[in-house]
C-alpha cells in the first residue's frame, strides 16, 4: 500500500496555532486546546493512507476544484492530491460552527 506524503502550507500551520491560542486563551481552557489540536493533528496524519477516499469539498471558494474536505469535530481541512507524485497539500483548517 502506497502512503502520500502529507504537507501542509503555512496557512494550515497557522490555522492550527490560531485554533490553540483561541482556545487557551480566550476560552481559557489549555487543556481542551491542546486535546483539540492533537485531534486535528491526528487526523491529518491519516491522511497518508485513502486521501482520495474524502469528500469532495462541494461549497465556498475552493469547491469545484479537485480539493477535498475532512471534518475534524467542528473544523475542516481544505487539502489537494496530487496522486503523480503521490502528496496530499493541506491549505487550510477551518471551524465550521453550526448555522442554525
Amino acid at each position: 500500500m502506497d502512503k502520500y506524503e502529507v504537507m501542509l502550507y503555512p496557512r494550515a500551520y497557522r490555522d492550527i496555532h490560531d485554533i490553540y491560542a483561541y482556545i487557551a486563551l480566550e476560552r481559557l481552557s489549555p487543556e481542551t486546546a491542546k486535546e483539540q489540536t492533537d485531534r486535528i493533528w491526528q487526523a491529518i496524519k491519516k491522511l497518508e493512507l485513502f486521501p482520495k477516499s474524502h469528500q469532495d469539498r462541494l461549497v465556498g471558494r475552493y469547491a469545484g476544484k479537485e480539493y477535498k474536505q475532512l471534518i475534524i469535530d467542528n473544523y475542516i481541512a481544505i487539502f489537494k492530491v496530487d496522486e503523480n507524485k503521490k502528496k496530499v497539500f493541506v491549505l487550510t483548517v477551518q471551524y465550521q460552527g453550526r448555522q442554525m
